[in-house]
């Protein structure tokens, strides 16, 4: 699961982060309503095919939460979103529901509760999900989904997980342009160094392993920009 956490008090936010990723999810922390904003539509382009919630603090500075959550319902960002507040009435719950919100808890609140609130909306929200395809085929080159296993003319491939990972990704998206920060942050986690060079190692590796010695080339670098996984003409 990836939670999104949008919380400008930082001992909050740094509990939630320690307490998700502990249960095994995957966390990035926003400080602010803009971040927030443009972080969640990103997500929404990205993501939309994972678990994906958005944890959102009703008292942002600057901004109201509420006001933050209308303006990503209005920009079509369909993510759950679960307002976390100290604003307990009826009037406030009403409020950010009406705003938007899938859900709504009031701080201080079990930590329990919040995972099982979470685990309720990705629940939800997975029935919207399309199913993904048990295998992908691009070409000669075929990924079962549920045994992770590659082959390419019939050949088996022996690839590691990151390289699975990273196959998988391209292989989704056949002829779609992926940049290395998208790469990064779906292969590797949001939390990345930007800076690294590795996305480029593994696109070798696995270069060598789908195409070499093997026609058409089917994984394609764009100078600056990232790579694809194109199928023939």
């Amino acid at each position: 699961m990836h939670v999104l956490v949008i919380e400008d008090d930082r001992r909050v936010s740094d509990f939630l982060s320690r307490g998700l990723r502990a249960e095994g999810h995957q966390v990035e922390v926003c400080h602010d309503a803009a971040t927030g904003l443009q972080r969640a539509c990103a997500w929404a382009s990205d993501m939309a095919d994972q678990a994906s919630v958005v944890l959102l603090d009703r008292m942002l500075p600057g901004t109201d939460g509420a006001a933050l959550c209308s303006a990503l319902r209005e920009r079509g960002v369909t993510l759950p979103i679960l307002m976390l507040t100290a604003l307990g009435s009826t009037d406030d719950k009403v409020h950010g529901l009406r705003a938007g919100a899938d859900d709504y808890l009031v701080k201080p609140f079990a930590f329990d509760e919040l995972l099982a609130r979470i685990e309720a909306l990705a629940r939800r929200s997975r029935t919207t999900l399309q199913a993904p395809d048990p295998v992908l085929q691009i070409a000669d080159l075929v990924l079962h989904r549920d045994t992770m296993r590659v082959t390419r003319a019939g050949q088996p491939l022996n690839l590691t997980a990151r390289e699975l990972a990273l196959l998988e990704l391209l292989m989704s998206s056949p002829g779609k342009l992926l940049s290395r920060e998208r790469i990064l942050s779906r292969v590797w986690g949001a939390h990345a160094d930007p800076l690294t060079n590795v996305v480029d190692v593994y696109i070798r590796r696995l270069r060598v392993k789908v195409d070499e010695g093997r026609e058409p080339p089917l994984i394609h670098t764009v100078r600056g920009l990232g790579y694809r996984l194109e199928p023939p003409a």
